[in-house]
């Protein structure tokens, strides 16, 4: 996965998909689904592939996700 492509991942292990597309800070806008490359979820799902479990941290702890789809 790289800069410009969308992923769609489900949290596990409950399954709620969410969908954004990785651009740099300057285009990063939450609401239209753009997260900035330095954000950690994008820093967490750059560099894996379809099908591969990984951890997001996050404030409230850390959340595992399985990138379901990258366009």
């Amino acid at each position: 996965m790289s800069l410009g492509r969308t992923v769609t991942f489900s949290e596990l292990p409950d399954g709620d998909e969410e969908s954004y597309t990785i651009v740099g800070s300057a285009e990063a806008d939450p609401f239209e689904g753009k997260i900035s490359n330095d954000s950690p979820i994008a820093k967490s799902l750059l560099g894996h592939s379809i099908g591969e479990e990984v951890i997001v941290p996050t404030p409230a702890g850390d959340m595992n996700v399985k990138i379901i789809n990258v366009q």
